[in-house]
């Protein structure tokens, strides 16, 4: 394991400096800052010594060379929203945010793109975009997490099975090495095949290959009309099996997202109010379908909605719900992004997967994972991105002590990703692999591709100080 120097009394003096006014140490130094959400991982959470609340790329910049210089491992920070423990500061040291470098910097509706600071959430970003008749395309269920954190996981979100992942947005990225210096990546350009592309190779690598500032992002122009869909089915095969069916026909798809019974129900306790039906035309529903569909006019939009309608009562939907009012698709979902929330809030003792597989897999998957589930004797639930494959998997039990679960959630680890691994999938689709997963990466990759990868960390970061413990360096 690489060695650290302790931060001394000379070293946060230093940083002091360098960030007059924006430092924590002590007492000040709040807990949150030694986690993020992520709801089951083995290592008890350890506070940073300190804490930098930067306002700028140069404060940044100034604080990383300090440590760099003095050996202090660094964790860079946005929201603290991660899923898969990224943002731990596994070993102390100084934990750098970005949350208050929250600055939309401008416009530009001619090039059709944004420049913002990385702690913009994006929420934010969401409604100042419509203001101006424009959209940002990703929409992960979070929406209280940061763009530099979203760009840092390539997170993805409900409207990736049309409008693709945060990487697509991305044009130019400013970034501040391990060794503190700042560097630019990408163009704010269209098309660039200009040496190797290291912008990208940013994106997704989890802050462990420098500390994301400042992004310009493309925006599109908001569609004309979208209209809503809830299709509730009585076996859950037959409502993902028709997913393929209607992205084939060409039909115009913004979001396709399932809700299983399991996660329904805890949407409905949280939320005290039952969005989802559970029995519809004396059908008891299994599997919900929430779609959006875009068109230019009322009468493309109506045509949408009517081929939609052949497919999924052919397919065996029990109904066809519309969401005909902006009242009524807000409820549908404003459900649908309380599903994560609402399991926490509703269960202790959890591990939660971001896998990602072929949509033609999904039917035969969520037997497959139901059937682990069986056979450890845990609970089980799921929703996810049906457009693309990407599955949010809660497997669970309170009455379990944590010795038990963890035996059980262990073997149902190694199975869930092997079998991921059999039909093409992903261990993570936008969460990222943090240190929950990292010891689970090689055996997805390959030993040759862990190689790679810490191959390239070691010539960003020759001291390996951002963001140790995290994706190719699990620690000993």
């Amino acid at each position: 394991m690489t060695k650290y120097n302790a931060v001394t009394e000379e070293i946060i003096q230093q940083i002091k400096d360098a960030a007059p006014g924006h430092v924590l140490v002590g007492d000040a130094v709040n807990e949150d800052y030694a986690h993020d959400e992520t709801m089951r991982v083995e290592t008890v959470p350890k506070k940073p010594d300190v804490v930098v609340e930067a306002r700028s790329t140069e404060e940044v910049a100034a604080v990383m060379k300090i440590c760099n210089e003095n050996h202090i491992p660094v964790t860079p920070r946005g929201a603290g929203t991660g899923l898969s423990g990224g943002a731990w500061p596994l070993m102390g040291g100084v934990v750098i945010t970005t949350e208050k470098m929250n600055k939309i910097l401008g416009y530009d509706e001619t090039n059709m793109i944004v420049r913002v600071q990385a702690g913009v959430l994006l929420a934010t970003l969401a409604e100042d975009c419509t203001s101006r008749g424009l959209m940002y395309p990703p929409d992960p269920g979070q929406k209280f997490a940061t763009l530099g954190g979203n760009a840092n996981t390539n997170a993805g979100g409900m409207r990736a099975v049309k409008y693709g992942t945060t990487r697509d947005y991305i044009r130019e990225i400013t970034v501040v090495l391990p060794t503190g210096k700042i560097t630019k990546f990408g163009a704010p350009v269209v098309k660039n095949s200009s040496g190797y592309s290291l912008m990208h190779l940013m994106i997704g690598s989890e802050g462990t290959l420098g500390i994301i500032t400042e992004l310009t992002l493309k925006v599109v122009a908001a569609p004309k009309k979208t209209i809503s869909l809830l299709a509730p089915f009585g076996k859950e095969g037959d409502g993902l099996r028709c997913v393929p069916r209607m992205i084939r026909a060409g039909l115009n798809l913004e979001a396709a997202e399932f809700i299983d019974r399991v996660s329904a129900d805890k949407s409905a306790a949280y939320l005290g109010k039952e969005v989802f039906p559970k029995v519809v035309d004396g059908v008891e529903c299994e599997v919900y379908l929430l779609m959006t569909f875009e068109g230019r006019t009322d009468d493309e939009l109506e045509l949408e909605v009517e081929r939609a309608a052949e497919i999924l009562q052919d397919s065996g939907s029990a109904d066809i719900l519309v969401a005909d009012t902006p009242a009524l698709k807000k409820e549908m979902w404003s459900a649908r992004d309380s599903l994560q929330e609402a399991h926490v809030s509703l269960v202790k003792r959890t591990c939660s997967f971001d896998i990602t597989i072929p949509i033609s897999e999904l039917a035969d998957y969520m037997v497959f994972l139901r059937g682990l589930a069986d056979e450890e004797k845990i609970h089980f639930s799921c929703f996810g991105h049906a457009g693309d494959g990407n599955l949010h998997i809660g497997y669970y039990d309170d009455s379990l002590s944590n010795e038990e679960f963890d035996e059980r959630i262990e073997r149902v680890t190694e199975k869930a990703y092997a079998r991921c691994k059999e039909i093409g999938g992903v261990i993570s689709g936008e969460h990222g692999i943090g240190f929950e997963r990292a010891k689970y990466l090689p055996a997805q990759v390959g030993e040759e591709c862990i190689e790679l990868m810490q191959g390239i960390k070691q010539v960003f970061d020759p001291n390996l100080i951002l963001n140790p413990g995290k994706v190719c360096f699990a620690l000993d």
